[in-house]
């Protein structure tokens, strides 16, 4: 029944019956005569399009004699096939070879995020070698660091100052990292607990156009897979400059037919750039288990714990720096610093219930600790102690997705139906999240918040996809449920407060593939980032999902083989909205704002073995509800640029120089204090002989002058009589040289 009304309400939209036809059939590796998955399949004549699931398989509709159809994956040559009377309506196996990943494997279809094929390559050509730099591989996202490692990375995407996370919605392998109700900040998300070397893909998309996607889903959502299997043993040593140190393993634990498992580990020590030592220590430990039977199923299951420890210089005024009081890479307060871990449990199952329909289904359970010591503003509140602050919390999440999907053939096969149904839930346990003053990381001298938050989300959403010829029809529908409860434990008697809230959140995509060299899109929809519970309960639940409101129009065209353009048009409303400032324990609104831009990006490959990509992004973000002057968004950033030129496989060499921009940018709401905007070259080389690499590693090639996390704080230094606003800053690395060693076996 279902099948005959959206039938009935596509045939409007239809462009006429054809007497077409369905191919389907395998796809197999020539290297292990294993099926492959995710390949793509491409009808040149006519833009349909499929990939294949598990078990290798795929069916691709509106087939006629004498069509072209591709098949293509990053890391295999691509194949044709020539379409006669013998394909139709039949079954055919394909198989790929394995090559290097080239532009030329990557056709451009009418998959919502192709963007995310050619981020891959870029991660392929040039692998991240460190946690901070796999949110670099982003077009359009820059990072900074103020605390040495330690804490999340603050982010700048789409004209957001995000700090460590409130409006990008991050995943690993379907767990997310983003916290909800964060003693430091709502959405923190602290990356350190992957292992680069595990990352096999990245997935990303800008705006809030994804049903699937949910909280804090509103300037975009990177999701990160790591590796199922791998193909070699690694062992890896790195040592370098400020007596840093890294060592890595990855070793195989079962390498079965239908099974697979293996265990990587990560030790970094360093004492940082820093006149007083960092003394930091990070120790990343992962086991991950592959099942798949290569027919209908697939199981993975993996088990990770991190851990982390540092002391920090903190965030020093440049006046102290110009007046020569202490050096840029010297401390006002060095007691700043803290620790943390987290320990994950979870698992994923994609069963095929018939050849079009699937069910996949995936549970995590995360246990983390945080605790962080920090002073902004020096002798400001208190004279004689100074304003040292202690924030921490324990934490426990669990939650699980399960995702239905099923597709169908519409006008004999000259239509694709395809749509997803989903559920799922998240909750959050956080005991004794709290904000104190301290002196010395001993003495607790006052507690400003103290409390135990609970948050539930519950979520459903559904995809409805429709392709026919060279169109792609994407409307979807999220509603989320949200209860908030805080048990405030500073108060004499029981204060528990609890509030709920529910919220519908339509999307749609619109993408017509002209050739497979040119896409052309237009999407739209609604997103949110829920505020803090400690925010909710204050506001007695109003005003506590703020939503996003974006619109993206672009293209992404591939005139020449090797060269692939994208650009696009693109704004976002945010509605108003109340912050709980964890640094200060107080609510404060932070107003609707406006934001408008333009993305461009642009990947060369010069030959087999040299490849450019670069990304300009310009956005003018200000608040709506001020007068003209005096509307800036603090440190929201208007023109940012990333790119690089790497080699691989060039004999025995590779490595690449890559740069990062970010122009001088406001940093308080009239544009009198301004942050100082920066251009870093990075290098990296390497050198392979037999089973064996050896490499160099040199960030800030340049030795440029910069200064990496930028605020407008107002402070007061021991000796001032009066307190001063103005930049204070963590001062970026300079020429940071490490060498590498490792060996494959």
């Amino acid at each position: 029944m279902f099948k005959k009304i959206i039938t009935l309400l596509l045939f409007a939209c239809s462009f006429g019956v054809v007497n077409a036809h369905e191919l389907s059939g395998t796809v197999i590796s020539d290297d292990n005569s294993k099926p492959l998955q995710g390949v793509g399949v491409y009808n040149k004549n006519t833009g349909a399009y499929t990939y294949t699931n598990v078990s290798g398989y795929f069916e691709l509709d509106d087939i006629s004699i004498g069509d072209v159809v591709y098949f293509y994956q990053l890391g295999y040559e691509n194949q044709e096939l020539l379409i006669n009377e013998s394909h139709l309506d039949s079954k055919v196996q394909i198989n790929l070879s394995i090559s290097s990943a080239s532009l030329e494997q990557v056709l451009i279809v009418s998959k919502v995020n192709v963007l995310s094929t050619f981020l891959n390559l870029d991660l392929k050509t040039s692998p991240v070698k460190s946690s901070q730099e796999v949110l670099r591989k982003i077009p359009g996202l820059i990072i900074g660091q103020h605390a040495g490692g330690g804490k999340a990375e603050q982010i700048f995407l789409r004209g957001f100052d995000i700090d460590h996370g409130t409006d990008i919605a991050i995943d690993v392998d379907g767990m997310p990292v983003n916290m909800v109700s964060h003693a430091h900040g709502q959405g923190y998300a602290d990356m350190h607990f992957i292992i680069p070397e595990t990352i096999d893909n990245i997935d990303f998309g800008k705006g809030s156009y994804y049903a699937d996607k949910g909280n804090f889903n509103t300037a975009g959502y990177v999701d990160i897979n790591t590796k199922k299997i791998i193909e070699n043993n690694v062992l890896s040593l790195e040592a370098g400059q400020f007596n840093t140190l890294r060592a890595l393993s990855m070793v195989k634990l079962i390498d079965a037919e239908n099974s697979s498992a293996y265990l990587a580990s990560e030790l970094m020590l360093s004492d940082g750039v820093f006149e007083s030592p960092q003394n930091f220590n990070r120790i990343n430990i992962m086991g991950r288990y592959n099942f798949n039977n290569y027919k209908d199923q697939e199981f993975n299951l993996a088990i990770s714990h991190f851990q982390s420890k540092w002391d920090a210089s903190g965030q020093i005024p440049v006046r102290a720096v110009e007046s020569g009081q202490i050096s840029r890479f010297g401390a006002i307060d060095d007691t700043e610093g803290g620790n943390t871990s987290r320990s994950n449990f979870w698992v994923s199952h994609n069963k095929i219930l018939d050849e079009h329909s699937s069910i996949k289904s995936s549970a995590y359970l995360s246990k983390y600790d945080f605790e962080l010591f920090s002073n902004f503003t020096f002798f400001l509140e208190d004279p004689v102690n100074a304003d040292q602050i202690h924030q921490y919390e324990n934490r426990t999440i669990i939650g699980g997705k399960t995702v239905f999907e099923h597709s169908f053939h519409l006008e004999d096969h000259d239509a694709q139906l395809k749509y997803e149904l989903g559920v799922g839930f998240r909750y959050d346990d956080v005991n004794d999240v709290q904000l104190s003053r301290t002196k010395n990381r001993q003495e607790l001298l006052e507690r400003l918040a103290y409390g135990n938050v609970d948050e539930l989300n519950g979520f459903s959403f559904a995809n409805l996809t429709y392709k026919k010829k060279k169109w792609t029809l994407n409307p979807g529908l999220r509603l989320d449920y949200f209860n908030f409860d805080y048990e405030n434990l500073l108060t004499e008697t029981y204060d528990n407060k609890s509030e709920n809230k529910v919220l519908l959140s339509p999307k749609l995509n619109v993408i017509y593939a002209s050739s497979p060299k040119l896409q052309l899109f237009a999407k739209t929809g609604l997103g949110y980032h829920s505020n803090d519970t400690r925010v909710v309960t204050a506001n007695n639940g109003k005003e506590i999902l703020p939503v996003a409101f974006g619109t993206d129009v672009g293209l992404i065209t591939k005139p020449l083989d090797r060269l692939v353009i994208n650009a696009a048009l693109w704004s976002l409303f945010l509605q108003q909205e109340f912050v709980y400032v964890g640094d200060a324990g107080i609510v404060e609104p932070s107003g609707k704002t406006k934001r408008y831009g333009v993305d461009f990006g642009l990947r060369y490959q010069f030959n087999d073995w040299l490849f450019f990509n670069t990304d300009i992004n310009y956005t003018y973000a200000r608040s709506s509800e001020e007068p003209s002057g005096e509307d800036y968004i603090p440190l929201a950033p208007d023109l940012t640029s990333s790119g690089g030129l790497n080699i691989k496989n060039l004999k025995n060499f590779s490595g690449g120089l890559s740069y990062r921009y970010i122009k001088d940018r406001p940093a308080n709401e009239d544009n009198s204090i301004v942050a100082e905007g920066y251009f870093i070259t990075d290098l990296n080389l390497n050198y392979t002989h037999k089973n064996w690499t050896f490499g160099l590693i040199v960030e800030n090639l340049f030795e440029s002058e910069w200064n990496e996390t930028q605020f407008a704080t107002e402070s007061r230094l021991f000796n001032e009589p009066d307190s001063v606003e103005e930049i204070h800053f963590t001062p970026g690395t300079p020429f940071f040289l490490r060498g590498k060693i490792s060996v494959n076996f």
